[in-house]
């Protein structure tokens, strides 16, 4: 099984990368994340590798980080999430974002990923509570409001303005992830605006 890949980026597109390794070109499906942080065409990359294996194929996920792989590895393995669903998931959410999502019981949260409903998004939160690491210092809102949880909420009124200011759930998702920990929703949402005009 692959683990991981270093080697010349050959070309890219909004959800794969061509890996060249030693004389052979690796088709690397990853998120735009991804494809934003990885070096330009020409450049030495380097990707840690889920290899998913099926009967007729085997396809390469690639991700920035280990902790990235592994929480994809514990999505995939999540009755109902298949490799398309666990990518889509990591494409809204970075690691930290999803355990916040967790954390704060925050469904909306995850029905901003494609093809995640109400019913889904329910059951993906127990399910991934129970395998996912819940950040220290975040307590879930239906134990009450507290300054944790008070955090979360600014960031969750952040992001539904966001969306009704009509940024897409990837857009809203890669901001949200690069804003400070805060508890002003003003300050945070004026933040959030600046960082997507300078995008």
């Amino acid at each position: 099984m692959i683990g991981s890949l270093r080697g010349e980026l050959l070309d890219r597109t909004d959800a794969e990368l061509l890996i060249e390794v030693a004389g052979l070109g690796y088709r690397v499906q990853v998120t735009p994340a991804v494809v934003d942080q990885i070096g330009s065409v020409g450049s030495e990359v380097f990707l840690f590798i889920h290899h998913h294996q099926r009967e007729d194929a085997g396809t390469l996920f690639g991700f920035g980080s280990l902790d990235e792989r592994r929480v994809f590895e514990t999505l995939i393995s999540t009755h109902g999430v298949g490799p398309s669903m666990g990518l889509a998931i990591l494409s809204v959410h970075s690691p930290l974002g999803l355990r916040q999502v967790l954390a704060t019981d925050d469904i909306d949260g995850l029905c901003m990923v494609p093809g995640v409903g109400k019913k889904t998004a329910a059951r993906l939160l127990i399910e991934l509570k129970t395998r996912l690491k819940v950040p220290e210092g975040v307590a879930s809102t239906s134990a009450g409001a507290d300054s944790g949880s008070a955090g979360n909420s600014a960031r969750g009124d952040v992001r539904d303005a966001l969306l009704g200011l009509g940024y897409g759930p990837e857009e809203v998702a890669r901001v949200l992830s690069e804003l400070p920990e805060a508890t002003d929703t003003s300050d945070l949402l004026r933040q959030a605006l600046q960082r997507l005009a300078a995008a």
